[in-house]
């Protein structure tokens, strides 16, 4: 095969893969924070606040892992 071609697989394969947790990982927190809000309406606060604080962490190893496949798109 090509070099480029390889390029291209291992910056899909990186792109795919590594957004992936994330994106599961956001609906799991969604899901269960709707879950918890359902049970105890009282808790909106403490609820939304670790709600929007993990969801920043998993985002950030989601642009993490677009910013390898960005850098091994660059490359060679």
């Amino acid at each position: 095969m090509e070099i480029g071609v390889m390029k291209m697989l291992a910056v899909g394969l990186t792109a795919g893969l590594g957004l992936l947790g994330p994106g599961l990982g956001l609906g799991i927190i969604g899901y269960s924070a709707m879950q918890a809000l359902g049970r105890n309406p009282e808790a909106r606060g403490p609820i939304l606040t670790n709600m929007l604080l993990i969801g920043g962490l998993c985002e950030a190893i989601g642009i993490y892992a677009l910013i390898v496949a960005i850098i091994l798109a660059m490359v060679v």
